[in-house]
């Protein structure tokens, strides 16, 4: 048995389409991967921090950086897929699926949603932020909806809740691209197929709720670019630079 209590895993494909390659893509002098395994292993949140990837190009140069690598099978579908492959490598109670285009992650992202597991109730966490009023009707930025304990009611790439009375509403909340897992939620997410909303929405985590698995939302402060495009990569390079300054 390990002893291994809180793992966190970075998936990470190289045949992104939006934009190819992007794990590896240079970012003020670091591939992305290694940016986003920095933010996570200096969070001190976890015990172990590894990439899981089935590329070598990707474990090759996660290995010259020093970074944990395991591989997984090409088949995997989505990014928690590749997360139930690791578990089944690496034993431990709680999985954090940390996106690999998240290079500007920091600790104030990862305690609160850790932080929700102190409610034996909680089998499966995610976290979210204020929206910027520039990404509440960008399909590229999650929104999400909770209920007052926190469960989520539903995610959505369109600007949830819809403002009817435009009433001047400003509590949007975006998801950002970090999930945590207790094995046994991990498990069953792994034998359920994809579902209907995830498939048209493309969001792994609509096929949790469609099977009536409840995803809990913790708030955290402080918004991150998820890099989907030439334009988000230079914005973070941008900052990046400026924080090495």
């Amino acid at each position: 048995m390990s002893d291994i209590r809180i793992l966190g895993v970075i998936p990470a494909r190289l045949g992104s389409t939006r934009l190819p390659r992007k794990v590896l893509r240079e970012i003020a002098g670091k591939p992305m991967v290694e940016w986003v395994w920095l933010a996570a292993a200096g969070s001190g949140a976890m015990d172990q921090v590894v990439v899981a990837t089935d590329s070598a190009e990707v474990a090759d140069v996660c290995e010259q950086n020093g970074i944990p690598v395991a591989m997984t099978s090409p088949d995997c579908a989505s990014g928690t897929d590749r997360v139930y492959e690791i578990s089944r490598q690496i034993d431990a109670g709680i999985y954090v699926n940390i996106q690999g285009d998240e290079p500007l992650l920091t600790p104030a992202h990862f305690e609160p949603l850790l932080a929700l597991f102190a409610r034996p109730q909680v089998a499966v966490g995610a976290i979210s932020v204020p929206c910027p009023p520039s990404d509440i009707a960008n399909p590229n930025a999650v929104k999400v909806v909770a209920a007052a304990d926190g469960r989520a009611l539903y995610f959505s790439r369109s600007t949830i809740p819809f403002d009817r009375d435009k009433s001047g509403f400003t509590g949007y909340r975006k998801h950002l691209g970090l999930y945590a897992y207790r094995k046994p939620a991990l498990e069953r997410f792994a034998a359920l197929a994809p579902s209907s909303l995830e498939q048209i929405e493309r969001l792994e985590q609509l096929r949790l709720l469609e099977n009536g698995i409840d995803i809990y939302v913790g708030h955290a402060q402080g918004d991150t670019i998820g890099v989907d495009t030439e334009e988000d990569l230079q914005r973070v390079e941008a900052i990046l630079r400026k924080s090495l300054l």
